[in-house]
């Protein structure tokens, strides 16, 4: 059974959240371009400013090395509005407060979709971060005592490719078929032989979170905000086979805007990575193309 083996999903929790925040950035009326949704999109000009959403790292790192070094020549002006709640982005930019956003892999984005019937649409994949295990009390995943506390996200498709993390070490095995979820695993022996606990905590909150575990399994943004590298994981997710690429997205009505395209074209370019390579030389954030 291949680790990296497409998700089946739970519904995804935390949009009154959401939703108030999403309210807090349309009565902010941050400036921004005509959404392409507005008219036809290929008709929209080149230059007109735009936002566009992201989480901060390393998203944002990277549309700021466009926006500052490739964006004036190629003829594109925008905007990059960061948020952590993952939710928002999906949110944001189906009810056209924004007219991308860059956040998310295609798991996740099938589970929006499919929960919520968000009629948007996905770009060129740009980069991958693996998924990766952290630990401030033990050196090795052999050091792991039976009963252990381990802090999974409650992001249902990531929670999926935590549980997969820790299958590839043969911690624990995975269901032949069903949810792969931890109530699914936790309550049986045969998949959870080592009695481990699991606590599913916010994706944002795995960091603060580590203290309190034996093990934490952190998405890439969220760990390398904390300041963690690769080189302090105990676990790291395999690139080959990898189905986590992160990428650019637009909504159906404006995925022909000559802006988002532009983006996209540069978000793909030799120069973007040359940039993912050197600032996170080790494996840390991967480009995808």
């Amino acid at each position: 059974m291949s680790i990296l083996r497409s998700s089946r999903f739970v519904r995804i929790a935390g949009l009154g959240a959401a939703a108030m925040l999403a309210l807090g950035l349309a009565a902010c009326g941050a400036s921004g371009g005509t959404s392409a949704g507005d008219g036809n999109a290929a008709e929209v000009e080149l230059s007109t400013p735009f936002k566009v959403a992201a989480t901060d790292v390393p998203h944002a790192d990277i549309l700021g090395f466009v926006k500052d070094t490739l964006a004036e020549e190629a003829g594109i002006d925008f905007e990059i509005v960061t948020f952590t709640d993952y939710p928002l982005g999906n949110r944001w930019l189906a009810e056209g407060e924004v007219e991308a956003n860059y956040f998310q892999h295609r798991p996740y984005f099938d589970a929006l979709v499919d929960e919520f019937g968000y009629d948007i649409v996905p770009l060129s994949d740009v980069h991958v971060e693996p998924y990766a295990a952290f630990s401030e009390r033990f050196d090795s995943v052999s050091e792991l005592p039976d009963g252990a506390t381990i802090s999974v996200t409650n992001d249902a498709s990531n929670q999926e490719r935590a549980l997969n993390l820790l299958a590839q070490e043969g911690l624990i095995v995975l269901p032949e078929s069903g949810d792969i979820n931890v109530i699914a695993v936790q309550s049986s022996d045969e998949y959870n032989p080592h009695g481990f606990t699991f606590i599913e905590a916010d994706p944002a909150a795995q960091a603060r979170a580590l203290p309190d575990v034996d093990l934490g399994i952190l998405n890439g943004n969220y760990f390398l905000d904390a300041g963690f590298t690769l080189k302090d994981a105990l676990i790291i997710e395999p690139l080959e086979g990898n189905i986590y690429a992160n990428f650019l997205t637009a909504r159906a009505d404006n995925a022909n805007d000559p802006r988002l395209l532009k983006l996209d074209e540069l978000l793909t370019s030799a120069e973007v990575k040359a940039f993912i390579e050197q600032t996170w030389s080790g494996g840390d954030v991967s480009p995808a193309f």
